[in-house]
Order: structure tokens, then sequence, then C-alpha cells
């Protein structure tokens, strides 16, 4: 079993399962939240006295996932250094950011091995080895992290923004906390790693050419030859060519279709149809958000206009 963890994809498998609990804890808290199923047994717990199942219900498991892994690296420095030396190190560790990028590597991690699995076409994927070494466009950053850790990081944090909102939870702030902290800090993470560990990030003279590189990317149009680094529509293209393949859109489409989750529980819980439970209220949900789009779309070709 350690030869398999070790010397194969044994530690990529436990990595993604560590993340996919992740997203399973968040998405089952936020259908307790939404469909009122979480309020309804806290309180039947309540009135029946049982503990175990209310300390269930509010149980901080995810506090304890970043503990568990990096317990071998610290009983590693026991052995090494001893323990005092152990303990050095490893508070060190947290001043130098090391559980931040440790955490935006997990992302990386995950993802690529999860696609792998999904559509196949394994290759090298560079793992952050060029943070602290240079500065990186914005552009560049938001090509290399984009699917891979902005999307889900924003995703991290509506899940958990959402439970802050609908869920019941008799502990208050500090139960919150307790629940959310270390997914908080997994989301936050993957958003702005990138710019955390990129030197010179945040001078004014960078930003400036950081900005005007990355409109340049965003406008420039591809076509025939032009690679994903001089185009935002190559750049898409070749996001999504894993799924140009019947098989790859079901399997992202059935993946996709757990954003209708927690969709379809916030426009009720808006009470936009007052007692109204109809599919309509739902559907009237939907034609104002196309409104909203086609809003946005002729203001951005407005702004267009007016540069050309």
């Amino acid at each position: 079993m350690l030869s398999f963890y070790v010397t194969t994809v044994g530690f990529y498998f436990c990595t993604m399962l560590t993340v996919l609990t992740v997203y399973i804890f968040l998405y089952g808290k936020t259908y307790l939240a939404l469909s009122g199923v979480g309020e309804s047994i806290q309180n039947r717990a309540d009135i029946q006295g049982n503990k175990a199942l209310s300390v269930a219900l509010n149980t901080q498991f995810l506090f304890q996932i970043g503990v568990f892994t990096a317990i071998p690296m610290i009983l590693g420095f026991i052995l090494e250094e001893g323990v005092l030396t152990a303990f050095v190190s490893f508070i060190t560790m947290q001043f130098q950011l090391c559980s931040i990028f440790f955490t935006f590597s997990l992302g990386t991690r995950t993802h690529y091995f999860g696609r792998t699995i999904l559509h196949g076409g394994a290759k090298y994927r560079a793992t952050g080895r060029g943070f602290v070494v240079r500065h990186i466009k914005f552009a560049e950053n938001y090509r290399l992290y984009s699917r891979s850790h902005f999307v889900k990081g924003l995703e991290v944090a509506l899940l958990l923004v959402i439970f802050l909102a609908y869920g019941f939870n008799n502990s208050g702030a500090i139960g919150y906390i307790l629940l959310s902290i270390s997914s908080w800090f997994m989301a936050l993470s993957w958003l702005f790693a990138p710019y955390v560990f990129n030197p010179s990030g945040f001078e004014w003279q960078k930003v400036v050419e950081d900005f005007r590189d990355w409109t340049n990317w965003l406008f420039y149009r591809g076509g025939i030859g032009v690679k994903g680094e001089e185009s935002w529509e190559a750049w898409w293209d070749e996001e999504l060519a894993h799924i140009h393949t019947f098989r790859g859109r079901i399997l992202e489409t059935i993946l996709s279709l757990r954003f209708f989750i927690f969709q379809y529980g916030v426009v009720y819980h808006m009470h936009a149809g007052k007692e109204s439970t109809s599919l309509s209220v739902y559907w009237v949900s939907w034609a104002v958000l196309g409104g909203l789009f086609v809003l946005l779309m002729w203001f951005w070709q407005v702004w267009l206009w007016q540069l050309r």
C-alpha cells in the first residue's frame, strides 16, 4: 500500500479525495440549508434532547482535514530533527505562507488528475515552481489558473456565503467559523495565492502594464495559427479541447448540473413568488437573468463602439 501511495498515483488519488470531501460537505450543507431539512432535523434533535444528532449536524471535521494531511510532514520533521526543532520549523513554514502554497498546489493536482480520469490526455503539468522566481503577468496567471483554481475558488466561496445566508446553526457565529474556516482558507488560497507569491505584483507600474496586456489579450480575436497566449478566444478553445467529444460533453454537462441545485433553492428562498412553489417562479428567475445578460452585452457593445 505504501509503495502504491508513494511511487504511483496513490498520492494524487488521496489529494483528489480530500478536495472531493470538501465539495461533498459543502453541497450537503447547502442542500440542508436551502431545503430546510437541516433546521427541521435540528429542531427535532432539540425537542428529543438528542445530543449525538445535534453534534453530527454541527461537526467541524473539515477543520481536521488540513491537520491530518500535515501529520506525515510533522512526524518526518520530528524523526529527523527532534520535537523542538520540528515545532520551530513548522511554525517558520507558516510564517512563510507554506500552507497557502500547499493548498494551492492541492487544487492543481486535483483539477488535472480529475480531468485526466474523466477525459484522458495525461501530460506534464507545472505545479507552481515558478512562484516567487519572476513577475508573472495577470493574463498569464489567468490562463494558468482560471479553470483549475479561480472558478472553483469562487464556487466554494459562493457555497459558503449561501450557507451563511440560509443555513441554520444553533452555535451562532462561532459555530459557522469553526465549520467553514478551513473551506474559506482553501477558497481564498485558490483565488489569491498567485498574486500573493507574485514578485512586484502590487507595484503600480506593473499593475498598469498587466492591465494593458490583459485587455490586449481579451480583445485580440483568435484564428488559424493564433495561440492561447495571444488571444482569449484561442485560449478558450484550448481549454475546452477535452470536451469536444460526445462523451466529454455528457460528463461535463452532468457535473455542471450541480449549479442548478443551489440556484433553485436561492430563487425560492428570495420569496419572489411569495408562497408559490410553482416552477414558473424558477423560470421567471431565468428570464430576469437573461434580461440582465442582454443589458450587459448592450453596454459592452456601446463601450466598444466608443473605443473605436
